[in-house]
């Protein structure tokens, strides 16, 4: 499959969402479409079908799959990998842009960093909101069920990058509203813990 500029800004918004759940699931499926030429990819991401890239990848997806899901451990594993989520997304992205010019370059890994953010910040704002729940299987399932859509969306973004782009941004709309509404939630509780003045009805003024 040739990519035009078009499929390359569409495989960089769909890769890039997924990179925001699970970059190394994202990583590792495209390291593997590369290795095994399963589809054609942008010339510039051929470096990840190296046997090391893919290695790691796979050990480090294994590391986050177990992680992820431990309640408590989620939310602190989650901030720390905010410093590797959004730069390698951003990385991804321009070595998908490299065949185009250099100002797209810059403004593909920009796109590719800014989609990643908003889709790590989205994860980890509804995880903060459903980690608190007593039952593990919520948090469990919300996150088995991110590790299949990174992959699979990733997968998709391969071979239909247009449809997979409009569902990445369907996703990402959704995930910020749905992080507000958690947010929203979360919060008025904990104003009527330690700001219980502000829940308290003023008194009318006697005559």
């Amino acid at each position: 499959m040739t990519f035009s500029a078009g499929n390359i800004t569409a495989l960089i918004i769909a890769a890039s969402f997924a990179g925001g759940l699970n970059i190394y699931a994202t990583v590792l499926t495209l390291g593997i479409l590369a290795r095994t030429h399963w589809v054609a990819l942008p010339a510039g991401l051929d470096s990840l079908g190296h046997t090391w890239v893919i290695v790691a990848s796979a050990l480090l997806f294994g590391l986050e799959f177990f992680a992820d899901k431990i309640p408590g451990f989620d939310l602190i594993w989650n901030g720390l990998q905010t410093v590797v989520r959004i730069p390698v997304a951003g990385l991804i992205a321009y070595h998908a842009t490299a065949q185009l010019s250099p100002q797209m370059q810059i403004l593909g890994t920009m796109l590719g960093a800014g989609i990643a953010l908003l889709a790590h910040t989205s994860k980890t704002a509804v995880r903060a909101a459903v980690t608190p729940s007593p039952e593990p299987i919520s948090n469990i399932a919300l996150s088995t069920s991110e590790d299949v859509l990174a992959v699979g969306l990733t997968w998709f973004a391969t071979h239909h990058p247009i449809i997979a782009a409009s569902m990445a941004v369907t996703l990402l709309v959704l995930a910020v509203l749905a992080a507000r509404a958690f947010l929203k939630a979360v919060q008025k509780p904990l104003r009527k813990i330690f700001r219980p003045d502000l829940e308290q009805p003023t008194s009318k003024p006697t005559s």
